[in-house]
C-alpha cells in the first residue's frame, strides 16, 4: 500500500517548482534590478559622490534618460553600455522605483553668499521648470541637493553642446549669463548645493 507521504512528497516537489519557475518567469523585482545602480547612485538613487543622484526622478524622465543613453541620443561614457543591458520591461521597472524614492541632499561645501544670489536667480531664471527650489520637475532631474560638481560638469556639456537641453532652457541660461556673467551659473549650482 502506498502511504500519504510517498504520494504528497513527490507533488509537493513538483509544486514548489513550478512556484519557482513562475518566479523566475516574471523577471527580477524593481528593487532587485535598482539595487545594481547603487554602486554610483547610491543606495536608494541618494548619491555620495559625483554621480547624480536619481532618486525622486520621474519615471518619464528616468525612462527617456536610459532609453536616451541606450540609443547613444545622449553621449556617456559608462551609462550608454549599463542602459544597453536592461529591457524596456527593466526600465520601467526602475523608473517605477526611483520615483518612488525620497531625494536626499549631498552633504557638500558650498559658498553662502553665492547660495543665496542663487536663489533669487533660480527665482528669476529657473523656477518656472525646476519647481520648488530645484525639487520638483516633470520634464526634468531633480536639481536641489545634486552634487556641484555633477551639476558644473552637465552645464559644461551644455555649453559645449555635448549634451542636448530643452531650447527654453538654453534661452534662460543665455540671459541670464548676459545679465549676471558666469557666475550667476556658479551661484545657481551653490544654492542647489546649499539643499542638504
Amino acid at each position: 500500500m502506498v502511504s500519504k507521504k510517498t504520494i504528497l512528497t513527490p507533488l509537493l516537489a513538483a509544486g514548489a517548482l513550478l512556484a519557482s519557475s513562475s518566479v523566475f518567469a516574471a523577471g527580477p523585482t524593481a528593487e532587485t534590478l535598482a539595487g545594481t545602480c547603487s554602486a554610483c547612485h547610491g543606495y536608494q538613487g541618494n548619491s555620495v559622490g559625483i554621480m547624480p543622484s536619481i532618486a525622486g526622478s520621474t519615471a518619464e524622465y528616468f525612462t527617456d534618460t536610459m532609453k536616451a543613453f541606450k540609443s547613444g541620443e545622449r553621449k556617456a561614457t559608462v551609462m550608454g553600455r549599463v542602459a544597453k543591458g536592461y529591457s524596456d520591461e527593466d526600465i520601467g521597472k526602475m523608473a517605477g522605483y526611483f520615483s518612488q524614492q525620497k531625494p536626499v541632499g549631498m552633504k557638500q561645501s558650498f559658498d553662502r553668499t553665492d547660495a543665496a544670489l542663487g536663489k533669487k536667480l533660480h527665482d528669476e531664471y529657473c523656477e518656472k521648470c525646476h519647481e520648488d527650489g530645484g525639487r520638483n520637475n516633470e520634464e526634468g532631474p531633480v536639481l536641489s541637493g545634486q552634487s556641484k560638481l555633477y551639476l558644473t560638469y552637465s552645464m559644461e556639456d551644455f555649453k559645449m553642446s555635448h549634451r542636448e537641453g530643452p531650447k527654453k532652457m538654453s534661452k534662460k541660461v543665455k540671459s541670464m549669463v548676459e545679465k549676471h556673467g558666469k557666475g550667476g551659473v556658479d551661484a545657481v549650482l551653490n544654492y542647489y548645493a546649499s539643499q542638504q
